[in-house]
C-alpha cells in the first residue's frame, strides 16, 4: 500500500482534478493523505463532499511544502506505511502510474523513483530527471538525450523533485524526514535525495510512470513572469523564490564536497543575480 502524501493551500480545483485523477488508476494499492494547511477557499468542504476516502490532517495556516509533508509522512510512518509518495496538488496522474511505480519498485526495492513530468496542455514530456557534476559545476538534463525510443524504463539521477516520489520506509529509517528547519519551501526535495544518495540508496526517474504538469503554475515561473525590481527581489529572498540566496548557499554547504564549495557558491550566485533578467 503506498500512501500518498499530499500538501495543500487552497488551490481547490487543482486538487479536485489531482484526487479524481488517482481514482482511475489501473493499481487501487493506495491511501492519500492531504495535509490541508489553513485553506480558505473551500477545499475542506470539497473534500468532505467529495473525497470522504481521503485522509485530512490540518495544518497551522504556517506549514509550507516541507513541513506539510512532514505532517503527512510522521502520521503514515505511524500507520506503519512501507511506500510513501510525496505529491503535489497540481498535477494529474497518469492512470498507470501506480501500477508503474510498483512494478519497478519490485525491481529495484530500496531506490528513490521520480516520475516522468509532461507538461498538462500539450502533452509533451518536459521534464526526465537531472544530473549533478559538482566538479564541473553543471546540471545535465537526462531527457533530451534520449530518443523516443528510450524513454521508458529508470534511468539513474542524482536528485529528484517531490512531486510524484516514491520513497520506501528503509530511507526515512535511515536518514529521517526532510529537512524543513534548512529548506521550508524549496530545495527540500533536492536536499533530501542528495542526502540519501549520500547514504547509499539509487535515484531513478520511472519513465514509464508519467505526471502531467502545469509548469506555469510554480512560484518561480509566476515571479518571472513579469520582470520588476520588487519580483526580481522575490526571486533572491522570498520563500518562495526560486532564485533564494540563503537556500542555495545552505544546500551548497550541506550537499557539495568541500573542495568544490567556494566555485560553486561563486558560479551559483552569479547565476542568480544576473540570470533572472536573462530568461
Amino acid at each position: 500500500m503506498i500512501s500518498i502524501v499530499i500538501p495543500v493551500f487552497n488551490r481547490k480545483e487543482y486538487t479536485r482534478d489531482c484526487l479524481q485523477s488517482l481514482r482511475k488508476q489501473t493499481d487501487q494499492r493506495f491511501k492519500v493523505i492531504i495535509v490541508d494547511d489553513g485553506s480558505t477557499d473551500g477545499t475542506e468542504d470539497m473534500l468532505r463532499e467529495e473525497f470522504p476516502e481521503v485522509e485530512v490532517l490540518k495544518g497551522s495556516g504556517n506549514l509550507f511544502w516541507t513541513a506539510g509533508v512532514n505532517m503527512g509522512i510522521r502520521h503514515a510512518l505511524k500507520q506503519d506505511a512501507q511506500l510513501i509518495m510525496t505529491m503535489n496538488n497540481d498535477v494529474i496522474t497518469d492512470e498507470r502510474l501506480l501500477e508503474k511505480m510498483y512494478y519497478w519498485h519490485e525491481q529495484k526495492p530500496a531506490a528513490l523513483l521520480g516520475a516522468l513530468e509532461l507538461d498538462a496542455n500539450t502533452k509533451q514530456p518536459i521534464f526526465g530527471g537531472e544530473r549533478l557534476n559538482w566538479l564541473l559545476n553543471t546540471i545535465d538534463e537526462v531527457l533530451p538525450t534520449l530518443s523516443a525510443e528510450e524513454q521508458k524504463g529508470l534511468h539513474p539521477v542524482t536528485h529528484l523533485p517531490g512531486r510524484g516520489l516514491l520513497i520506501p520506509r528503509a530511507v526515512f529509517e535511515k536518514i529521517g524526514l526532510f529537512d524543513q528547519d534548512r529548506f521550508p519551501h524549496y530545495i527540500a526535495d533536492y536536499d533530501y535525495t542528495h542526502t540519501a544518495r549520500r547514504a547509499g540508496f539509487e535515484l531513478y526517474v520511472n519513465y514509464d510512470a508519467r505526471l502531467l504538469t502545469y509548469p506555469e503554475e510554480s512560484g518561480e515561473r509566476q515571479i518571472r513572469s513579469e520582470k520588476s525590481f520588487k519580483n526580481y527581489y522575490k526571486h533572491l529572498f522570498d520563500l518562495k523564490g526560486g532564485g533564494n540566496l540563503r537556500d542555495f548557499t545552505r544546500f551548497t554547504l550541506k550537499n557539495c564536497p568541500t573542495p568544490y564549495i567556494p566555485f560553486h557558491l561563486a558560479n551559483g550566485y552569479t547565476r542568480r543575480l544576473f540570470g533572472y533578467f536573462l530568461k
